[in-house]
Parts: structure tokens; C-alpha cells; sequence
């Protein structure tokens, strides 16, 4: 379960709504709000100003605001908050609104709305955010009476916190923003329907113990719910006790350490050989707070097709969505796990160690054969691979790294030691373009003494990196690592597998050919710290040089070669046994002589095998 605020008792009194909504954050713990001023929501931030407890952070556009938001939840465990005015101010919270939600970010937005007897006229910068983000919010509401706002607040953030984390919206009316009420807290919650199960049910405890007991080829299958738990240590002890290997997924990285030798690693479409085949061979997934991703099975049907499941989640809704579970566990990863591990301790369900032993050795015989790498070109090129690996070997565990979404997602996932919770926060679910800076912004406010690195392609930066200014004002001294392979990377290199290599509009022309933007002019500019490395001699100390410069903003302009592909890879829509770890090339399990096979597949159901797409 997600980090609940304490709320603060607070003195009763006659205030304006704007000045309880004020208040109403004060005493619910809130101390971060990124936002930006409008018309609508103009009455919150005159009490505002006056606040000693609530800092508030100007964005240059509100999905900054909603990502720092996000990111500051993700490094805390705490409810992030962000603010807007109506109409356009709300819509533009809308995608970081629908990450937060697929990704169970503890979020509450708050939105100015327009008077509420103008409400269904079309009046100006009027939208119906509520009724727009009703699918993608744990909950939301309209406020028109000032006399409910602390109640609303202290719900949305007892929601947003409890159960399966998610973002909550309050939009409030501007009459109500400007009507005279009472201050008095704490107020009544009211939630008869929300009763979010935390305590696992002891017979489904003990037919999970049974399943352990009986399997040999056991995996823990470790999604972010374990980390939005804080179950960490929880797992860390079963996995001692027990000895059953671990796959950590793209939204859990950090909850097991990498280093830990029965860490298997990532599943998925980018996947460890190790840990995909292991789900695939395996005869029981015990599933701690993971969704069955489609990013993870493949396709579905040929999904770990031996194994029994047991599948834990906070979300009764999850389980047996998409993959039917044996034994459903609903509750608290934390209080999950703890329990099942005094169920295999002892009696009639004890298992230690040496039950899984030829397993763990054909498993970590996986992991020794086909590790994660890359294989340099010949040329003085900079592979991004490369780049990545030494910014987390450098930066070290303790820092926190926000990477974007593409290849250079991938590798920040695979070529980066995560040795502990909340040091990784990425879009996972929704895959935002734009994530990374603001929030390692706001990773950066609720964690200023860690070391913060926005690893960023040179697509997905050119979305929000205005926030280098509301950085660079508020003294937030992120680093940021540009993967500048002058393309919409992820997508040229779907186009080089399954597209004959059309490459339709991917050339960004960012380092090759020109340099639009020149990213160290644009650094400059905003009043940060622009650096570029072009060559592997040079990387080292340049990133070093980056972690030396605390007092402002760092950009790194890092020119990386542009064909450099994300290996393992399955492809979309098909089986996870056919993962490949490099192009036309799979893993030969059946003679130890040979490691690889050539494949072909046709990854993209069109009739052409990639083994044929050559130029």
C-alpha cells in the first residue's frame, strides 16, 4: 500500500474556498505543487502565495506539472499533486493523468473549473474534464459548494494513496473557488463503497503455499506493485528462504537487486534471455503486483504454457483479467508476501532452498550463456548501449534515473544495476513521450539530495524540455543525458526489421546532416550547462564532469550511432519462445555445442519472413 499522509489538525474559521482549498493541502501533508495560473482556478492562488507549507512550482506547460508530478510520487512513494485552470490548462493534464492511472502513480490534479451556473453553456476555456478523464482516474469530482472542498481533498488523497494507487481529479468551480465557507479540520470522509482489501485471505494463502510446495520449476514474477508496497524487504526474504529465481518487469525494476544472483532479470518483448525462458519453461509464476502485460506474455495463448499461477494483487480486478489465475490472492503485496513466507517456513508446506536446486542451476545456466550485452562496431562510433552503462555506473545506485520511452528506455532498463525501489521512473504503461524531464524534475524536489538523470531520446526531449526553464528558476539541478541518434529510434527500428527499411518520417536531423536544435545552443539558452560527447574517449569524462556541476541544470548532448538496435527482442503479437538476440538469430536450447539459430519470423503477420527483408 502506497504512503498515506498524516493530516494536520487546523483551527476552524470563516475563509474564502480558494483559501480552504489551501489549507485543505496543508493539512493533508501536501508540500510540492506544480501548476500554472488561469482564469478559472486564478482564486486558489492569491491564498496560495501566502502559504508557508505548500510550495508551488510554475511550469511552462501543464503536462510538465502532471509528469513532475508523477515523479515525485514515483521517488517518494507519496502523493504528487499538480495544478491547472479549466478548458485547455485541464485538457493538457490529460496524458500525464492517463499515465499515472496505468502505471498506479499516486496522483491528485486539481483543476479550476468555470462558474457553476455557466457549466454545459460553452462558456470560455470550459471542457468537461471530469466526464474526459472518468476512464483514466481512480476517481474523480466536481466541486460547486465551497463547504465541500476539505472533504473532497482529504477523500481524493486518501483514495489517490490507499489501495491500488492512481490519480485522482478535483475540479472546482470558480464560485465556489470564491465563496465564503468554514474551515474545519479534519472533515468527515464518506467512502461507504471504497473498502480496498489489504489483509490476504488465509485459505488462498495456503493453496499458494500448497502450489509452491509442489512445483520444481517455480519464478517469482515481480511487477511494480511490489514496489508501490514498499514490499521490497518482504521479497528479498522470500527469495532467501526459498531460493526461487526472480524476473523483476519494466515497472519493478529496482524492487530486487540486480545484483542478487538469482535476479534472472527483466521479462518481455526486451526481455532477458534468462528471464523470458524461464517464465516459458516454468511450471509455476507465483505473481507479486504484475498485470500480465501484453509487453511481457507475447502472445498470450502461448504464455508460460506449463505452469499453474498464482497471482497476488492489490486490485481484485487484475486477477484472472488476462491470464486465469489458480490461486488469487488479493491484498497488500506486503502483508501478501510476509505471509506466504510463514506459510513455506514451517509445517506441512516447509520448503527451503535445495527444492528448487536443478532449477536454479538450469536457470542461472541461462543467465551465464546469454547475458544482456551489445557488441561495439568497428568504427569510433558512440553506441548508446555503452553511454547508458557508464552514466549508472558512474552515478552509481543511490541515484534516481527517468529515462523516456524508446530504445532509450530499453537500455536505461537494461544496461543500468538497480539495486533498490523507486531509483527507476519511467512510463511504463502508456509509453509518454515527453516523461523524462519534468519528471526527474519532480523526482529531483521530493529527493534533492540524490542524484537525479533524465536519460532522454532526442524525440521524445524536444516534447517538454521547457521544463529546463522551471528548472533552472527553481533551482532543480537535474542531469540530462540526450541519446541523440538524429531518429524516432523505437520506431526506425521497427522499420529496419518489418518495414524493409522505408524509413517514413523518423529522420529527426537533430546530428546527422545538421543539428536542429543544437541541443548545447538550446542547453545554453534555457541557463543550463550544455555538453556534447561524439566519442567513446571522451565519455567517461564528460559524464563526470556532469556529476561535478550541482548548482544548475546539466544537458548532455551524447551523438550515438544511429543503428544501434535493442537486443533480446520478441516481436509484437507473437510467442515469447521466439525471442531473438540479435537479428534472424534466436538461442538453440537443444545442442550445447551451438548458442544460436538462424530464424526467420514473420514478426508483423504480413506474409514476408524478416530473415527475407534485406537491402
Amino acid at each position: 500500500m502506497a504512503h498515506k499522509a498524516q493530516p494536520q489538525s487546523a483551527t476552524p474559521g470563516e475563509v474564502t474556498g480558494a483559501q480552504s482549498l489551501i489549507l485543505s493541502l496543508e493539512a493533508v501533508g501536501a508540500d510540492t505543487v506544480f501548476g500554472l495560473p488561469g482564469g478559472a482556478i486564478l482564486p486558489a492562488y492569491d491564498p496560495l502565495l501566502d502559504s508557508t507549507k505548500v510550495r508551488h512550482i510554475l511550469v511552462r506547460h501543464e503536462q510538465g506539472a502532471g509528469h513532475a508530478a508523477e515523479g515525485y510520487a514515483a521517488a517518494t512513494g507519496k502523493v504528487g499533486v499538480c495544478m491547472a485552470t479549466s478548458g485547455p490548462g485541464a485538457t493538457n493534464l490529460v496524458t500525464p493523468i492517463a499515465d499515472a492511472y496505468m502505471d498506479s502513480v499516486p496522483m491528485v490534479a486539481i483543476t479550476g473549473q468555470v462558474a457553476s451556473r455557466s457549466i454545459g453553456t460553452d462558456a470560455f476555456q470550459e471542457a468537461d474534464i471530469r466526464g474526459i478523464t472518468m476512464p483514466i482516474t481512480k476517481h474523480n469530482y466536481l466541486v460547486t459548494n465551497a463547504d465541500e472542498i476539505p472533504r473532497v481533498i482529504a477523500e481524493a488523497f486518501h483514495i489517490a494513496a490507499t489501495g491500488r494507487p492512481g490519480p485522482v481529479l478535483v475540479d472546482i468551480s470558480k464560485d465556489a473557488l470564491q465563496a465564503k465557507t468554514t474551515f474545519d479540520w479534519p472533515p468527515k470522509i464518506a467512502l461507504p463503497g471504497y473498502h480496498p482489501v489489504t489483509r490476504p485471505h488465509a485459505k488462498q494463502i495456503r493453496e499458494a503455499a500448497r502450489l509452491i510446495k509442489a512445483a520444481s520449476r517455480p519464478v517469482l514474477y515481480v511487477g511494480g506493485g511490489i514496489i508501490r508496497a514498499h514490499a521490497a524487504p518482504e521479497l528479498a526474504a522470500f527469495v532467501e528462504a526459498t531460493g526461487i529465481p526472480v524476473v523483476t518487469t519494466l515497472m519493478a525494476r529496482g524492487a530486487f537487486p540486480d545484483s542478487h544472483a538469482l535476479h534472472l532479470g527483466m521479462p518481455g518483448m526486451h526481455g532477458s534471455v534468462a528471464a523470458v525462458t524461464a517464465l516459458q519453461k516454468s511450471d509455476l509464476l507465483i505473481t507479486l503486483g504484475a498485470r500480465f502485460d501484453d509487453r511481457v506474455t507475447g502472445e498470450l495463448k502461448s504464455f508460460a504454457p506449463g505452469a499453474k499461477v498464482i497471482h497476488a494483487d492489490i486490485d481484485p480486478a487484475e486477477i484472472s483479467k488476462n491470464r486465469t489465475a489458480d490461486v488469487p490472492i488479493v491484498g497488500d503485496a506486503k502483508a501478501i508476501i510476509a505471509d506466504l513466507l510463514l506459510a513455506v517456513g514451517h509445517g506441512e508446506f516447509a520448503v527451503g532452498p535445495a527444492a528448487y536446486e536443478a532449477w536454479r542451476e538450469t536457470t542461472l545456466g541461462w543467465k551465464a550463456t546469454f547475458p544482456v550485452g551489445y557488441t561495439a562496431p568497428t568504427s569510433e562510433a558512440l553506441m548508446p548501449q555503452h553511454v547508458i552503462e557508464r552514466i549508472g555506473a558512474i552515478a552509481g545506485p543511490e541515484a534516481i534515473y527517468v529515462p523516456g520511452v524508446g530504445q532509450h528506455q530499453m537500455w536505461a532498463a537494461q544496461f543500468i544495476a538497480y539495486e533498490r525501489p523507486n531509483s527507476f521512473a519511467n512510463s511504463g504503461g502508456l509509453g509518454t513521450m515527453g516523461y523524462s524531464v519534468p519528471a526527474a524534475m519532480g523526482a529531483k524536489v521530493a529527493e534533492p539530495e540524490r542524484v537525479v538523470w533524465a536519460i532522454d531520446g532526442d524525440g521524445c526531449f524536444q516534447m517538454t524540455n521547457q521544463e529546463l526553464a522551471t528548472c533552472v528558476i527553481n533551482n532543480i539541478p537535474i542531469k540530462v543525458a540526450i541519446i541523440n541518434n538524429s531518429s524516432l529510434g523505437m520506431v526506425r527500428q521497427w522499420q529496419t526489421l518489418f518495414y524493409n527499411q522505408r524509413y517514413s518520417n523518423t529522420d529527426l536531423h537533430t546530428s546527422v546532416g545538421s543539428r536542429i536544435p543544437d541541443f548545447v545552443k538550446l542547453a545554453e539558452a534555457y541557463g543550463c550547462v550544455g555538453l556534447r560527447c561524439e566519442s567513446p574517449d571522451d565519455l567517461d569524462a564528460v559524464i563526470a564532469k556532469a556529476m561535478e556541476i550541482n548548482d544548475v541544470p546539466v544537458v548532455i548532448d551524447f551523438v550515438v550511432e544511429r543503428d544501434a538496435m535493442v537486443w533480446p527482442m520478441v516481436a509484437a503479437g507473437v510467442s515469447n519462445d521466439l525471442i531473438q538476440i540479435a537479428k534472424d538469430t534466436a538461442p538453440q536450447w537443444d545442442r550445447e555445442e551451438s548458442e544460436a539459430l538462424e530464424q526467420d519470423l514473420d514478426a508483423d503477420h504480413d506474409g514476408v519472413p524478416t530473415g527475407s527483408r534485406r537491402s
